[in-house]
Order: C-alpha cells, then structure tokens, then sequence
C-alpha cells in the first residue's frame, strides 16, 4: 500500500503510451505443443458396439482429429497464435529435417510431426489427410517395440519451445496418453523426467496433461505425473477433479471428450491495463489489472493477399503522403492543426499531445452509493474486469478483497473517476461487485463470468437526453398468463445463457469461405447454425399452449372490436338527435368563436393578451349587442366600452 508521496514516486516515471484500441488488449500470443502418446495401446482401436454414440477412432486418431480442429479454430481466432504436433512412443525418430540442427538421433521414438509455428494450409492439408484420409505414407503411427523415456519427451518440448517462441507470454505443453506409468519401477527415469518438467515450468512452460482412461479401469495420477504436472489451486478454482479425464467407451465419444477437455484450457487473456494504481481513500493507494471477458468478435483483415499470379501470395504494403502535386511529403513537414472559427490553430507534437492528457491513468474512488440507485439505461460501454495485482504494491489483494466483501454484502457500489491510460478519454464508472459462481443469486445466471469488481461506465450529464416513453395498451391477463406457461416451457438448460456454446454464424461462414480457399476445397453450400430455433422441439413442448393462446387472442379481439363498433354507433345515434345550429359567419383570426358565443373567459384572455383590436367591426357589435351595451360609434369607441366592461365584470 502506498502513503504520502510514494504514489507520485512509483509512477511519476512511467513513458508514455500510445492510443491503443481494445483490440490490442485482446489476448496474448500462445504457443501450444500437442505431444500425444503413438503406443500401441494408444493406437488400438474400440471395441466394436451397436451403440450410435460408441467411439469409432483409436485414442491416437481422436487425438490427432482434436488437434486438427484445434488448429483450424486458432487459425480464425488467434493468427498468429504458435501451434506443433509431437508423437511420442513411435518406430522412427525425427527432430529436425535434415536441413535443421539435429536429427531424430537425440531424442529417440519422439517424432516431431508438425513443426511449433504459425499454422499454415500446407500444415492442415497434411494433419487432414493422416486423419480423415488415412494416408500415412511415412509410416508415422508405427509403435514402438521399447519404451520411451519422458525425460527425452520433456527435453525434446523444450528445446521446441526454446527454439521456435523463445519470447511468447504463453507456451503449453499438452500431453495425451493412456499410460498412468511410464517407467513403472525405474526411480531414477521417474527422478529424470521430473528433472525435465521443472526445467519447462522454469522456463514458463505449463504442462496439461489431458489423461485417456478406459471405462473400467482410472487414470491414477500419483503413480507419474503428480511429480510432472504442477496444478495450483488458484488456477484450477479449488475443483477437487483435478485433471480431467477423457473417458472411452461410457456412451460419450472420446473425440468430444478430448475437444471439451482442450477448449476448457482456453489461452490466458491479456490485460486491458495493468499496474492501474487504484486511489481507495488519499495515501491508500493499490494496484489492479483489467480485462474483457466479453468482446464483440469481427472479420478482421490482417493483411492483403495479391491473387494476380498463379499462387496466392502475401502483398507488402507501402504508405507515402503527397501533396496536390504528387510530391512526396516528408513526417517533417507535416503538422497538426484545429478548425475553430474558420482559422487553423497549429500545434506542436508536444502540444497536440498535452491536449489528450486530462490526467494520468487512475481509478480513483470519489464516493459510494446503494446499488439499487444504479439504473440499467445507465451503462454506455461494456463493462471492465479488474482484478488485484501484487507488482506495484504488498498487500493489494487483501484490500481488494476486503473492499469486495464490503460492497457485497452492504449492497453498495462505488463512483471512480478512471482514465485507461495517459492519453485515453476519462469517464465516470461504477464500481459493481459480482458473488461467487456458487451463490444463488443473479450472478449464478452468468456461470461463464468470474467473482470480483466490474467497472461500469457511466454517463456525463451532456450524455442524458429526456425521452417521452409512452405507455403501451397492458395485454388482457388471460393472455399474460397463457404466455407465462409458453415462455417457462421454453427456458434454455439451467435457464442460463452462455455465449461461448453459440458462434457467430456471419463469422463462421466467413471464415468457412476463406478455408476453402486457403486448402483448395469446395465452397460449402450451407453452414450449421446453432442460432437457428428447433422448431420441432418447440411444436412438441409448448405447440398445444400456442394453440390455446391464439384462440385466447383472436377472442379477446373480438370481443374488443363488438365493443368499439357498439360505442361507434352510440355517438352517431347522439350526433344525429342532436338540432342542427344556425350557420354563423366565420369567426375573425385569433378568435376562439364569433359574436355572442364568445365566454366571459375567452373575452377577458383576448383582452390580456391584446387580440381585441384584430377583432372586425362587425363582431364587436356582436359582442356588445349580447352584453347589453350601446353599439353606437367608431371601432375605437366600440373596443373602448368593450374592455370597460370586462375590467368590471370579467
């Protein structure tokens, strides 16, 4: 925690940062190795079954299609995302190619199928084919007749990892194997391979072991790989499972037990900020991270590809500034400039750039308030997760913790005043407390979102514009309660709804259309869209409630359209006995009627506001005649007398 002055001393030296966008703060590069156990149990296929949802693949073939689709999803999602292929436990060896460093020699039966980089077509064309075609020319899913050391396994990851994303935030290693112990009785193999692994996780490398067990027997852990896998109780949210496994033969194909398995490791997100110093109270200052769970996925162009040849090539772009004349203008001869009142105001660079910075970046608290004073039109932009951090200040986790709690349980949320960064535009946020994934409250709907703080922006006074709302017509309640009944027959599962089981269509098609491209396949004429209702689903649970409901409606229409047709012909019965009125010259302009039909009202409000005198001549005979007075004079004369009498009678 900081007091006094420390603040301005920890973070007075900080650079300055450039205008990012949300983007950049998505995530951070990964590097993923799939090394995956070639034996010979690994490659024996299911026992054959009657059952539909029985496994038709061997474990090395499920493993290999997990893999495939893994590294179609990061090529969409994560292009420039690492990702390589390591069999293990197989007849030939091969580390390198023989242009490379090694051969195959020093790690033996390890087989370094795809190479830790950038997933390319030729990659995918080549893992496809081993997998759905079953070509495998090489000979590559041979087992091997010995054992394999782990600690070969480990080291051979290691100079992978070392060689091919030395400078990556993110390296996994996921191993997947049926074998529970490797080397049995051989202390000193096991000594040897837990030696291996510490060098990986020194090295930052995490190890995910995603374990192939059988219906009848379990995977035990303690035997191996406790020594080789490090779990941490914050990573793994205190779940007593542990490592997942991935099951054969138990009605669940091993195929969509393996993706499940490998899409629940999902890459560690980059912070939105981090090192925010967060101002509790004056002198209490702690540090805080942010991130965005949720984000608005779009088609995002990376780069240009030229078509013009015979292969498709990627283009380098060039940027030049010229002038009207077509001359090449130099950075130097560029400056920056503002329109107000039809003159150019010129800046600096240092100008232009004190301009953007209001403050320096900050999450300051200025006050708290109920949370039932927070209204839901509220919110201008998605929300921020923070979470506490330890780099800037000890002891940042227990206050944050405590100031958790507080605004939990107290029901309470607090006003901040936060700007992002040097340059970023400040705003007035919410600071929301979210409970535990446990809790049965309304935070139990959202399973996918995390316990913490939330920052929720808010609007500026400028921001609120009044707006009339009217009223609708309230439905009859027969029918509010015939439609309870159809909406509570139609509640998705746990009535949650999670975003991450439900892809962009417009986003999947888009990218389907580029994959064809990239491996010379044919387009796809239709795409599975998750969003697309199940309309017989639907007809099977509330179709005979539909039924009753709109029966219910056209009723109650009906009934509606006999009464305004009824009260229709009452006032035209009314309208007709009424005794047709005289026809009475036209009223003169500003008059509410003409003559005597004029009220005591009306005369005193046209008196007030001075429209007597637009009145004619004519009318104010009228007018006088009705009131009992001498109609006799000029117009002067008339209006005079006129206005005597409404200051006296009006």
């Amino acid at each position: 925690m900081a007091w006094g002055d420390d603040e301005g001393r920890r973070y007075g030296g900080e650079e300055e940062e450039d205008e990012l966008d949300e983007n950049d703060f998505k995530t951070q590069k990964d590097a993923v190795l799939f090394a995956i156990d070639a034996s010979a149990s690994m490659l024996e296929p299911p026992p054959s079954s009657d059952d539909k949802k029985s496994d038709k693949d061997s474990a090395v073939v499920a493993a290999l299609k997990c893999a495939h689709q893994f590294m179609q999803q990061r090529i969409i999602a994560q292009p420039k995302d690492m990702m390589g292929i390591l069999l293990f436990g197989t007849e030939k060896s091969k580390f390198r190619d023989e242009t490379g460093s090694r051969s195959g020699s020093g790690y033996p039966h390890c087989y370094l199928f795809t190479e830790l980089d950038v997933p390319g077509a030729e990659d995918v064309k080549k893992l496809r084919d081993l997998v759905e075609e079953g070509e495998d020319a090489d000979e590559v899913l041979v087992p091997s007749k010995e054992s394999v050391l782990m600690s070969n396994v480990l080291f051979c990851a290691n100079q992978i990892f070392t060689t091919n994303a030395a400078n990556f935030g993110s390296r996994r290693l996921f191993i997947i194997t049926d074998n529970e112990n490797p080397h049995g009785n051989d202390k000193q193999a096991k000594s040897s391979a837990a030696v291996r692994a510490k060098d990986l996780y020194d090295l930052g490398v995490t190890i995910e072991l995603f374990p192939v067990s059988r219906a009848k027997k379990p995977f035990d852990l303690s035997k191996f790989y406790d020594d080789i896998v490090y779990r941490s109780s914050v990573e793994e949210g205190d779940n007593s499972e542990g490592v997942k496994t991935s099951r054969s033969g138990d009605g669940l194909t091993l195929l969509n037990s393996l993706i499940s398995n490998i899409n629940s490791k999902q890459t560690p997100k980059r912070s939105y900020f981090s090192r925010m110093p967060f101002e509790l109270a004056p002198g209490l200052t702690i540090t805080v991270k942010g991130y965005m769970p949720l984000h608005q996925q779009k088609p995002a162009r990376t780069c240009y590809v030229w078509l013009g040849g015979e292969q498709a090539q990627l283009a380098q772009s060039e940027t030049t500034k010229v002038d009207s004349e077509a001359r090449t203008v130099e950075k130097s001869e560029i400056k920056k400039a503002y329109k107000f009142g039809g003159e150019y105001i010129y800046f600096t660079p240092e100008e232009a750039k004190s301009l953007k910075e209001l403050d320096t970046k900050v999450l300051r608290i200025i006050g708290f308030k109920p949370l039932a004073n927070l209204p839901m039109w509220a919110s201008v932009k998605k929300s921020t997760f923070i979470f506490p951090s330890e780099d800037g200040y000890v002891g940042s986790t227990r206050v944050f913790s405590a100031l958790w709690q507080k605004l939990l349980t107290s029901k309470k949320v607090g006003i901040a005043w936060f700007v992002a960064r040097k340059n970023a535009n400040p705003v007035m946020v919410a600071v929301i407390p979210s409970g535990n994934l446990n809790d049965e409250d309304e935070d139990s709907t959202a399973p996918y979102l995390p316990a913490g703080l939330w920052l929720y922006p808010l609007p500026f006074a400028d921001d609120i514009r009044s707006v009339e709302i009217k009223t609708s017509i309230k439905p009859a309640d027969e029918l509010t309660d015939k439609m309870r009944e159809i909406i509570q027959n139609l509640q998705l599962p746990k009535a949650t709804y999670n975003p991450l089981k439900y892809p962009n269509p417009a986003l999947q098609w888009h990218y389907k259309i580029l994959q064809a491209m990239a491996l010379e396949e044919d387009v796809p004429d239709a795409l599975d869209d998750l969003t697309i209702p199940k309309y017989r689903q639907i007809d099977k649970r509330v179709g005979a409630y539909m039924a009753e409901w709109k029966q219910e409606l056209a009723d109650k229409a009906k009934e509606f359209m006999q009464l305004r047709a009824t009260k229709r012909e009452l006032e035209e019965d009314d309208a007709e006995e009424r005794p047709r009125l005289a026809k009475r010259p036209k009223a003169a302009a500003g008059s509410a009627s003409s003559g005597g039909q004029m009220s005591n009202a009306e005369l005193k409000v046209a008196w007030e506001n001075d429209t007597l005198k637009k009145l004619t001549v004519a009318v104010l005979k009228d007018i006088l005649t009705s009131k009992g007075i001498s109609t006799t004079g000029k117009k002067v004369d008339l209006l005079e007398r006129l206005e005597q009498w409404i200051e006296e009678h009006a």
